[in-house]
């Protein structure tokens, strides 16, 4: 066996050993299907927030007038929220499923279950927290919250699957705390992050990990 050889042999003890304490199905185009989602999203919510903007020296979520009187307001965008959140994760499981399938790999392993677990405890913890922010009228503070949250579980999770997710976290806890200091600017910042940041490292993602399936 010559060194070539070797070195394919490792390669592929290497692989098998990712594949079974990895995640590595997660798709690219997912994270680019998440992120076009929540672009139209914030489309329709700036369009929302537009209508119901009042006169106010600072524009913004003030000159929006979202205050905890604004039941119904908060309930629509909280709707659009939901919409953004079912279609993304339709998106990514569509992917996944496919990629996966392509692989002639399960889709629902137990690194798969380890990934969705430690992304959902962050996630969980943090929509409760926004809910309790919503309801003590703290509307402005649910924007960076939710990066902030969502950064934290990709971090927690990227241990069981591509590390790119990590920095992904990184970045989204980053967009949530310049978020917290420009709150005028919340729904900016929900796009870059759930927006623009999807985009980005879905594209990223697919052009190293799924352009060429046989490298």
């Amino acid at each position: 066996m010559n060194e070539q050889q070797h070195l394919d042999s490792l390669h592929d003890i290497k692989r098998i050993m990712e594949r079974s304490t990895r995640f590595m199905s997660l798709s690219g185009l997912g994270g680019v299907g998440a992120g076009i989602s929540a672009l139209v999203g914030a489309f329709f919510a700036w369009k929302l927030l537009e209508g119901e903007a009042q006169p106010s020296r600072a524009g913004g979520v003030d000159a929006y007038g979202v205050t905890p009187a604004d039941n119904l307001l908060i309930l629509q965008l909280l709707l659009i929220a939901g919409a953004v959140l079912v279609a993304a994760l339709g998106t990514g499981f569509y992917f996944t499923w496919r990629k996966a399938q392509a692989q002639g790999l399960p889709v629902w392993d137990a690194s798969a279950r380890k990934v969705t677990f430690n992304l959902a405890i962050p996630l969980f913890a943090g929509g409760l927290f926004i809910l309790g922010l919503l309801y003590n009228g703290y509307a402005g503070l649910a924007a960076p919250a939710c990066l902030v949250f969502y950064g934290l579980g990709l971090v927690n999770a990227s241990k069981y699957t591509v590390t790119d997710i990590r920095y992904l976290g990184y970045a989204e806890i980053l967009i949530g705390i310049l978020a917290l200091f420009n709150l005028y600017n919340g729904l900016f910042f929900w796009a870059l992050g759930f927006g623009v940041m999807h985009i980005f490292y879905g594209a990223l993602m697919w052009w190293k990990y799924e352009r060429n399936p046989a490298a």
